[in-house]
């Protein structure tokens, strides 16, 4: 509870309990980013970023499963970043996957491996979240405006 006598106390409270540094995962369908951002007075900062063409939907056979190069290709991007990950608490990392990994038949299976490789949880993430994540990074790096906006994001898979 803030005390109302003792605001700066409270908010001094509040924004020691803020992460140092929190990371964002995308597992998309062509490429996976790491994000790494510092938490300066409640707002991000990005402090590094990655981004690796992994090309998981082409590793998809016709059965709908990743095949072995592809999986291997994803695992060794996964430890890359999980060296990067390794110091920071899974409380302040979030990684998701995607469109492939919502239709990949054998997911469950390369995402146990590839939750060991990053060293963190992994989310399929339903298409409506992924669509509202979207518009929330277009809209934070993007302008103020009280005009409306059409954010389209023609994705890889």
């Amino acid at each position: 509870m803030i005390d109302a006598d003792e605001p700066d106390v409270a908010l001094a409270k509040v924004e020691s309990e803020l992460p140092d540094i929190v990371a964002a995962v995308d597992l998309g369908s062509n490429s996976f980013h790491l994000k790494l951002a510092r938490v300066i007075d409640g707002e991000l900062q990005v402090i590094d970023r990655l981004r690796e063409m992994v090309r998981l939907a082409a590793g998809l056979d016709v059965n709908n499963r990743l095949d072995e190069d592809t999986v291997n290709r994803a695992l060794e991007c996964l430890k890359r970043f999980g060296q990067r990950l390794r110091d920071i608490p899974s409380s302040d990392v979030r990684v998701v996957g995607t469109n492939t990994l919502r239709r990949a038949r054998n997911a469950p299976e390369f995402l146990s491996d590839a939750q060991d490789a990053i060293g963190h949880p992994i989310e399929v993430i339903a298409g409506r979240e992924e669509a509202r994540l979207i518009y929330l990074g277009v809209s934070h790096s993007a302008k103020p405006s009280e005009a409306q906006r059409l954010v389209v994001d023609i994705g890889g898979g």
